[in-house]
């Protein structure tokens, strides 16, 4: 008898566990049969929050949004766009760069589907529901590279925001996807060509706010309305002209979740990654995700869901202080004043908080100088600023760069330009194979846009630059030099390469470091654009000095 006990209750048990394993208890947002995702490539969160975008602030207004979502780094296209639908980084699916190609790539996925690609959501959601609707409408053409193309049932790929937006929204209502995603290129192509916050930039996003609005309209009429999950995000931000660095601007967007089982007017506190877009449809589609990606649901956007029980937020970032003249597209804040004084203010951005500065460089905290006016400053400096609100939460700092010469301060940089035209660079081309175009002297270490933009020839923007000058180094000791670029630079003191910056990239960052006795040292820049946007500029700090821009004040020419 006790044996036929213990049996009963091995095999009750046994089913039990594997009643539990079949579905792992695993409680799923009801009711969202289709779900729509917009992309928009290149929008950052200080575009969707500043523009006019009254269709896009009401979704956010009568759903979920979370502002500060992290890109995967580079803050680039393809490796962002392949996060997002792939549920996973850089890392696992191996699409590290915009040069990526299905069979041209140097670390193979960590697992891969029947075509050779990391599983997406289109592919994961084709095995798991063999019969769902599947769709992808893109502008950008390098997007249809990142997709298992037996996966979707509709594959296209249109010249412009209009005709992109057109066809999706006729497939819409045509086939009531279960999964239907978008991608617009408009808002990146403009700040390649623009710049990112300019009156081109607010007004694309403005633009694309109408077609947001076409394809919700597409989404009522096609029926599915109360049982549609809207998704809006994108790749990356931007700075200046371009992005794939690591700054905030560059590496933040925002995530706008609408429609069925969505909260309302609220904002997600969870940490949101873009390899959490694929997770969150999957989870909205009651799909468990494949054990390889990394990416988690956005649970506490849903109705009946909290925030995770684990979550630590830390302390929290406020906004930071801007200083004034501040920053310009990539250009850092502050200016090269010539025969006057800066006069310096800087406005707290944070709502009950105050801003401490100092002027030589160094960090300030709660016992620097509180700010309460403008000043003037009659030397090259840094100047920095952080701001404390009454909780003590802080701001990250941020930083001026103010070069100060008289009047008569003769130009010490000379830059020779090459045409690049019909070369398609890639890399550094071999100066001593080229001819000099033009010629001309100029301040300090940058690109004069005002220079070189009647020099380039029409619908071509590749050219190459040599700058040289020499400095002046009034102690012994090291120090390091830093090159921003977009796209290639190398960096070299006294002949001797500091720094290597080569490639086609966006602006990024590089350092070296060199030991300089005082005196008199040569320095020289080499520089190319392959295409769209340019930028160059180069720092410095050593012995007593603070990193900023290489002032004007130590080249001689």
């Amino acid at each position: 008898m006790k044996n036929y006990t213990l049996s009963f209750c091995l095999i009750l048990l046994f089913n039990t566990i594997q009643t539990f394993s079949q579905d792992e208890r695993i409680i799923y947002p009801k009711g969202i049969e289709h779900v729509i995702v917009i992309g928009l490539d290149g929008t950052s969160s200080d575009g969707i929050k500043e523009a006019n975008m009254p269709i896009v602030h009401n979704l956010i207004k009568n759903g979920a949004v979370k502002r500060n979502v992290r890109t995967v780094l580079p803050s680039s296209s393809s490796p962002n766009w392949a996060s997002m639908i792939m549920g996973a980084g850089t890392e696992a699916h191996g699409i590290i760069d915009n040069d990526w190609g299905r069979a041209d790539y140097t670390l193979p996925p960590i697992v891969r589907m029947e075509d050779g690609l990391f599983p997406t959501i289109f592919g994961w959601l084709r095995k798991n529901k063999p019969k769902a609707e599947i769709g992808i409408v893109y502008q950008w053409s390098g997007f249809g590279r990142l997709f298992e193309k037996a996966a979707v049932n509709y594959d296209k790929n249109m010249p412009d925001e209009l005709q992109t937006t057109a066809t999706f929204c006729n497939y819409i209502e045509q086939k009531k996807p279960t999964l239907g995603f978008m991608h617009l290129d408009l808002i990146d192509d403009i700040g390649h060509e623009y710049g990112h916050g300019t009156t081109f930039y607010y007004n694309a996003l403005t633009k694309v706010d109408s077609l947001i609005g076409k394809v919700k309209e597409s989404i009522v009429k096609a029926g599915i309305e109360k049982n549609t999950l809207l998704i809006i995000t994108a790749d990356h931000g931007g700075v200046g002209y371009g992005h794939g660095g690591a700054t905030v601007e560059e590496a933040e967007i925002t995530m706008i979740l609408n429609g069925k089982s969505i909260k309302s007017n609220y904002i997600v506190q969870q940490q949101v990654y873009t390899y959490d877009l694929a997770a969150t449809i999957a989870f909205a589609l009651q799909i468990q995700p494949p054990y390889a990606w990394t990416g988690r649901p956005i649970k506490s956007a849903f109705n009946g869901f909290s925030e995770p029980s684990n979550l630590f937020l830390g302390n929290s970032i406020i906004p930071y202080p801007k200083i004034e003249p501040w920053k310009n597209l990539y250009a850092e804040a502050g200016v090269l004043f010539i025969g006057k004084n800066p006069k310096v203010s800087i406005k707290t951005m944070a709502e009950n908080a105050k801003t401490y500065y100092t002027i030589d460089g160094t960090i300030p905290n709660e016992k620097s100088l509180l700010y309460d006016s403008a000043f003037i400053l009659n030397k090259t400096t840094t100047v920095n600023a952080i701001s404390f609100d009454k909780k003590g939460n802080s701001s990250v700092v941020s930083s001026a760069y103010f070069r100060l010469i008289p009047t008569n301060y003769q130009p010490a940089v000379h830059i020779k330009y090459y045409d690049g035209k019909d070369q398609g660079w890639n890399q550094l081309p071999f100066f001593n194979l080229l001819k000099t175009s033009y010629s001309w002297d100029t301040f300090e270490f940058e690109i004069e846009r005002t220079k070189i933009g009647p020099l380039l020839k029409e619908g071509n923007s590749t050219f190459a630059l040599q700058l040289e000058s020499k400095m002046k180094i009034e102690e012994d000791g090291d120090y390091t030099f830093y090159i921003r670029s977009d796209d290639g630079s190398k960096l070299f003191i006294d002949n001797k390469e500091v720094i290597n910056n080569n490639g086609d990239h966006g602006v990024i960052e590089k350092n070296g470091t060199i030991h300089l006795t005082k005196g008199i040292h040569n320095i020289s820049v080499d520089y190319y654009n392959g295409s769209g946007g340019y930028w160059l500029n180069v720092l410095f700090k050593g012995p007593g000095i603070a990193k900023q821009i290489l002032p004007a004040n130590l080249l001689l020419p």
